[in-house]
């Protein structure tokens, strides 16, 4: 006997409540068989709208009984009606009842879709395609950025020849580079194509280092090209690994063996490309080999100073280093060559007839300039950096040959051969550096 005194202000009431002879049990879980025909008997009570007049009781029925057996329901989107119990809090909805056991009343809808999430090796067509589809589409985006990349800088090359065949003054043509290229960025920004970075006093800082080693690559590498053939620049410049690897030595770094050894062809390659030379000068000589020097200083203390500053984007950094060359440069173009510039840019029209025709090859070298650098930038971004170093392997090949095709330059055999040494010897270097970085990210 259980008693319950409730005492009020009024009066005592009791009341008992008797232990039952017959005790309620758990409710047992239904049969498979039951369930499966009351699954079919909502089928077609959703199917037909003849039962949906006549018996409308049986979603409700039905989700009631599967949350008596344990089978948790839930509602679709909108429900339309709820029917809430004091001890059985269910909600039940006009369209549809779904069951946590993968019954439904609209099973084809969604069986489909939990197998493909569930297991997607089963999906034969969609993945089959994609796994079919993802390799065409990567090679297809490799062709791409590698085609615009090499077409940009054989280009740049060309006109860049061009003008300082005729006005070789490659201190204003390299300022004027820049120049294109800090306006090309203002316009990126400005349209907002390419968000603008918030600069900061620290980060102008730590750009005037990168941004002064830029500045004497970009400008050696002008008057390297003014005095000797293109593509003798070039094979010059393949040297650069040598210049990378020496000074990041007394930085402190260490290189594998195999980096070492691959320096040695690149040395004896330019060595041999340098004394057979039929354009040969040594002011062409030292511009190339204070280019390379002026390069490497840059990337290694971008890496030392701008590191705090991971915010700012490849294309972001190449457009201040830009703006910032340019602030470098200018003043000592016009210190060095300016009083030359007006009797030379008379000669350059008398010898190529049309001042347009002049006007477009060097508005042609600046545009070209940036977009070769741009390019290089977003194929860093989009392919992995062994991809890149043998892509801009190949890239001085497709530059070197491209250039002698167009200038004609003389090539004699073993001008050819020092130069083929000397490519050689970049690639093995960039295999060598691309699996020792594999390494230290392995460790």
């Amino acid at each position: 006997m259980l008693t319950f005194n409730l005492i009020s202000s009024a009066s005592t009431v009791t009341f008992s409540v008797s232990n039952p002879r017959n005790p309620i049990k758990p409710p047992r879980l239904p049969n498979p068989n039951l369930l499966h025909g009351l699954q079919i008997q909502t089928a077609l009570y959703s199917s037909s709208p003849l039962l949906h007049k006549t018996n409308s009781s049986i979603p409700q029925t039905l989700c009631i009984f599967a949350r008596l057996h344990g089978y948790h329901s839930r509602s679709s989107s909108k429900p339309t009606s709820k029917i809430h119990d004091s001890d059985l809090k269910i909600v039940h909805s006009s369209d549809s009842c779904v069951y946590s056991s993968g019954f439904s009343s609209k099973p084809i809808s969604r069986i489909p879709k939990a197998a493909s999430e569930a297991s997607p090796e089963g999906e034969v067509g969609g993945d089959g395609e994609d796994k079919v589809s993802k390799p065409k589409s990567k090679t297809l985006q490799l062709a791409v950025v590698f085609g615009f990349w090499y077409f940009q800088n054989i280009v740049f090359n060309i006109y860049n020849k061009k003008v300082l065949n005729l006005f070789p003054f490659p201190w204003l043509l390299a300022s004027f580079q820049l120049f294109v290229g800090s306006v090309w960025m203002f316009v990126l920004w400005s349209l907002k194509l390419q968000p603008c970075p918030k600069i900061s006093k620290s980060f102008i800082v730590a750009l005037l280092g990168p941004a002064l080693f830029h500045t004497i690559g970009h400008i050696s590498a002008c008057v390297s090209f003014s005095k000797v053939a293109v593509s003798f620049t070039h094979v010059i410049k393949s040297s650069e690994p040598v210049f990378s690897v020496v000074f990041s030595s007394f930085l402190g770094d260490t290189y594998p063996i195999s980096v070492w050894l691959s320096i040695i062809p690149i040395v004896m390659g330019c060595s041999l490309a340098a004394v057979t030379e039929v354009s040969f000068n040594l002011q062409g000589l030292w511009g190339a080999l204070i280019s390379n020097v002026g390069f490497v200083l840059r990337n290694i203390y971008s890496k030392r100073s701008l590191q705090n500053f991971k915010e700012v984007n490849g294309l972001n950094l190449y457009g201040w280093i830009s703006i910032v060359s340019l602030l470098y440069l200018f003043p000592v173009a016009v210190f060095v060559e300016g009083s030359q510039w007006v009797q030379g840019y008379h000669r350059a029209i008398e010898a190529v007839g049309k001042p347009s025709t002049l006007y477009l090859w060097v508005l042609l070298s600046g545009v070209f300039y940036h977009l070769y650098n741009q390019s290089s930038y977003q194929a860093l971004d989009e392919i992995s950096p062994l991809t890149f170093s043998v892509g801009n392997t190949m890239k001085r090949v497709v530059v070197i040959v491209s250039t002698v095709l167009v200038f004609r330059n003389p090539v004699r055999p073993l001008n050819a051969l020092g130069s083929a040494i000397a490519i050689f010897g970049t690639f093995l270097y960039s295999q060598a550096t691309s699996k020792k970085k594999e390494a230290e990210k392995k460790n």
